[in-house]
């Protein structure tokens, strides 16, 4: 369908398999509550489509980084807890209460205007205090977040749900400094019992310490089908969600010696065959990947040639007989019996596969399937579903 609509780029995103993930982080943590984790429009997966494919299965809420990105998942219907995981400044507090969205805290300025925020429109903040054990990035030592947690009961309209952290290294080998952030996070709790909801454990934690689930953890890498690392336990079934592709739009000779794309990085060493594709680095494809990348076609793997430009990479595919104009390319994801995926993309780029994901651009065209049928499509026009289409 994609070919025949003339897409230039787009993802193919399978609802199913985020449900799958969703269903097998949480029964594995046994905590009573999964927050998924659909900041960064999703790990790049597209927000709107993955917020209810893990609410349909069973996530309590949704974690996002800013009031911007729950409010867009408002707009487009999704009524579940949205918690923002980062810092909310004083002056957004009016915007947090009329999306409903849960804030994290770390501050009595903030609030303070919820409270202030929630008198004028006559509702209640929800706040999570975050605690501070040792990634040195967001929140309070732990007696300075359980003074806060205790000026924050006694304001009006507020109501303190949560008490968060997040763990430093628990995706390596060694898990002695994640047991140091669990019994200082744990030394603050105990002093807090009237909050209901604590929350520590990310993928990793989940995978490997499930005894530290507490009452909720939160899913992000995994959610889309990934390990955090190489160090955690792969025990837990996951399945990447996401398949990139795109078209060849050109398929043409050049000669032994000829050079091709910007500044003459790549020449060829023997009479070969180009096909120019259209991806680029605007698509979130990396410049890094110029003359390492691997593409597949035809179900075989095509190393790129030459420099990836904004908007178009070459690839060579002298040892692919056949390749035309209109063919499909596979930049994430599988073609016949052979795949490359964000892991293998993100050692190529010295970087891990959040940020291979995570930086997929906004002018792709997300297709979304359920039983291999599209059910949704996300463009630069927004978010629709299938009677839409």
């Amino acid at each position: 369908m994609a070919l025949r609509a003339g897409l230039r780029v787009w993802a193919e995103i399978d609802l199913d398999a985020i449900e799958a993930n969703v269903t097998a982080l949480r029964r594995h943590s046994g905590a009573p509550k999964l927050l998924a984790v659909v900041k960064g429009n999703a790990y790049g997966h597209g927000a709107t489509a993955v917020a209810k494919a893990a609410l349909a299965a069973g996530a309590w809420g949704l974690g996002v980084i800013g009031v911007d990105e729950g409010e867009v998942l408002r707009r487009n219907g999704v009524g579940s807890p949205l918690l923002v995981l980062g810092s909310i400044a004083p002056g957004v507090a009016g915007r947090v209460i009329a999306a409903d969205l849960r804030a994290t805290v770390a501050s009595l300025d903030t609030a303070r205007a919820l409270s202030n925020a929630a008198l004028s429109a006559g509702g209640q903040a929800v706040v999570h205090i975050k605690v501070e054990t040792g990634l040195n990035r967001f929140g309070l030592l732990p007696a300075e977040a359980v003074r806060l947690a205790k000026e924050v009961r006694d304001l009006p309209n507020v109501v303190v749900e949560g008490l968060s952290t997040h763990f430093a290294s628990v995706d390596e080998g060694d898990k002695e400094f994640t047991f140091r952030q669990y019994d200082a996070f744990r030394d603050a709790a105990d002093k807090l019992p009237w909050i209901p909801v604590h929350h520590l454990s990310s993928t990793g934690s989940i995978l490997d310490l499930p005894q530290l689930g507490l009452g909720m953890v939160r899913a992000g890498i995994g959610t889309y089908g990934y390990y955090p690392s190489e160090m955690v336990d792969h025990g837990v079934g996951l399945r990447p969600a996401l398949q990139l592709r795109s078209r060849v739009a050109r398929v043409h000779p050049v000669a032994e010696g000829e050079s091709v794309g910007y500044a003459q990085t790549w020449q060829a060493a023997r009479p070969s065959v180009i096909a120019t594709v259209m991806a680029g680095y605007a698509d979130g494809i990396r410049r890094i990947l110029s003359n390492k990348g691997v593409a597949l076609v035809q179900g075989h793997r095509a190393p790129f040639a030459g420099r990836v430009a904004m908007d178009m990479l070459m690839l060579d595919v002298t040892d692919i007989p056949g390749v035309a104009a209109e063919d499909e390319v596979t930049l994430i994801g599988s073609q016949g019996a052979a795949s490359i995926w964000a892991d293998e993309i993100a050692l190529l780029c010295e970087t891990i596969s959040y940020e291979v994901l995570a930086g997929l651009s906004s002018r792709i065209v997300r297709l979304y399937t359920r039983g291999g049928r599209i059910v949704a499509c996300e463009d630069l026009s927004g978010y629709r579903e299938t009677s839409t289409l």
